[in-house]
Formats: structure tokens, sequence, C-alpha cells
């Protein structure tokens, strides 16, 4: 079967500076893949590559990027603009990187509607409000004659998702969407976008730092490193039989897999910047498990079919990080 998006050794770089280096990723109709990684590792590079949205002098150097089957990389901006917004969409972590403030909501989700479909504004006005109604806003109708400011934050972000969902894409990049709500929200936004992703058959890639929102939320997690995907597999497996150092370094970080009153796991060291990569292994000046091997480049294995990963020391039941 064909996925909905694939992946295959991407590569970007910034003039002279490698942001992506054989990045490979794949998520089918109606999954999740949750995104992970470190501020610096190029997720967010990896969801603005997928679209063609990366600012100059960012490039997409070599690499397949396979939207059903056909390959965007090569695609002009004519082609572009018929596929964003419309079979592709994207969900930013600022809600006023989408909305206008000057414009009401209603006025942008109907040229939203229009910008792709040859429908009626009568239709284009309905269409608007039930996707507010299916993103949990009350009143849809009085919400339409609203401006961005006269909506909270979360309900912004609704909003922004609300737009996403207007043409029923084949696929949705969101890109850390949730990070600024509080708890009690972001658990909202996160169940409605689960249950409208599956009912509506949508591939959704979700970006985040947060491997503990990932786990609740995602059906496959990709763990990124420094410009590589050093894990993937189902979350299950990446969470219980975690192989990469780095990702049981991430797992450990996290506060609620730590014991009340002992001091919090965290790995050591900081992300090398784009300028600054170690060779070979980009993490092993903070691995404990590194040795001289790791200053070459680690093969990519699959110890157990679909759990992939980058290490010449993978984690196995026998081997612990210390």
């Amino acid at each position: 079967m064909t996925a909905t998006l694939e992946i295959k050794n991407l590569c970007v770089d910034f003039g002279a500076l490698r942001a992506l280096d054989g990045v490979s990723l794949r998520v089918n109709r109606g999954k999740i893949l949750g995104l992970v990684g470190e501020s610096g590792s190029g997720k967010s590079v990896t969801g603005m590559s997928i679209l063609k949205l990366l600012e100059t002098p960012g490039k997409i150097t070599s690499g397949q990027v396979l939207f059903d089957g056909h390959d965007l990389v090569g695609a002009d901006d004519k082609s572009m603009r018929k596929i964003r917004g419309n079979r592709i969409s994207m969900i930013f972590q600022d809600p006023m990187m989408t909305l206008n403030p000057v414009l009401r909501v209603g006025t942008q989700m109907v040229e939203a509607v229009l910008a792709h479909e040859k429908t009626s504004k009568v239709e284009a006005v309905r269409r608007a409000r039930d996707a507010l109604g299916a993103v949990g806003i009350g009143s849809p109708e009085e919400r339409l004659a609203a401006y961005p400011h006269q909506f909270s934050g979360g309900m912004r972000q609704r909003v922004v998702i609300a737009i996403a969902l207007l043409h029923k894409p084949d696929l949705i990049v969101a890109d850390e969407p949730t990070t600024a709500l509080d708890v009690t929200i972001q658990a909202q936004i996160l169940s409605e976008i689960q249950k409208l992703t599956r009912e509506r058959n949508t591939a959704l890639i979700w970006i985040s730092h947060d491997l503990s929102v990932v786990a609740g939320l995602a059906d496959e997690i990709a763990v990124m490193y420094s410009g590589k995907v050093v894990e993937t597999g189902s979350t299950d497996a990446v969470l219980d039989k975690t192989l990469h150092p780095y990702t049981h370094g991430l797992i450990g970080s996290v506060p609620s897999r730590n014991l009340r009153g002992r001091r919090l796991h965290q790995i050591p060291g900081v992300t090398p910047s784009i300028d600054k990569r170690p060779s070979g292994c980009p993490f092993h000046p903070r691995c404990r498990k590194a040795d001289e091997m790791c200053t070459s480049a680690p093969p990519v294995s699959e110890p157990e079919p679909g759990h992939v990963t980058r290490c010449f020391h993978p984690i196995t039941r026998q081997s612990k990080v210390a």
C-alpha cells in the first residue's frame, strides 16, 4: 500500500550548512506520526520541507518527498499552491501566523474554501460554521463574525485547526500547536484532533519536543537528533523497547518517570549547533555507550520488524544505559 507521505533520504542545506541529513519517514491515512526531539533537532525544518516553505537560503538538496506516490521536491510553485491548504494543511505553534488580525474569522475561513473550490459563498459559510463546531467552538454562527483578538489563545488554535480541516486534507503537519496552551486546553485539543483524524481518515504528523504528549497521541514515533532520525517504530515499541541511547535519555527526562525527591534525570551536554556537529554519530559526545567506533557514521538497523535505529550500540534487554 502506498503511504500517504513517504520521505526518503531527505537532505536540506542552509548555504554551506546541512540542517537535515538523510531523513526518512512515512505515515499512512488515519495514522498519527509523532516527530520528537530537542530544539534544533530539525523537526520544524522537516515539516516546512514537506510543503516547500523553507526560507532562503534553505534548500532541499537531495532526497524525495513522496505524497501519494508523487515526488513534491520537483513540483513547481503553481502545483504546490494547489496542494497547500487543500490536500496538505499545516498548523503552526502560533495561531497568529495563520490568522489575519484585521479580518473576521468567517471572512478568512470563507476565503480559504473559495481559494481551492468552486462553490457558492453560502455553502462556504456553512462549511466554515460546521468546521468551527467540529473543533468544539460553541455558537459557531456568531463566532464567524468575531475577530481573532476576541478569542482566547486556546480558541484561536481551535480556529486554526478548523481551517486546516476545511478541505478534509489527506495530510496535516502540526508544528507544536499546543505548546503555549495550559494543560487542560491542551488535553481537550489533543483529544479532538485525534478523533477528527480517525473520523476523516487523515494522516497527521505531530511535531513536538514533549514526549509525554506524543506518547498519548501517536501511533508511531520518530525521534530526531541533530538533523537525523535516530529511531522510529510503533509508540509501544519506542517507549517500551527503546533502542537508541538518545531516546532512552528523552524518556528518562520525563518528570513522571522520576521518583519523588530524586534529582531529575538529564542528558549531559547540549545539542550541537548546525555548524559544529561532531563526525559520525552526532550524539556520541553525550552518550555513555559511545566508543571510538561512534566517530564513524552508524548504520541503520532493524532489530525488530518496523523498529529501526541508527546506532552502533543499540540498547537490548541485556545492555542498559547507566
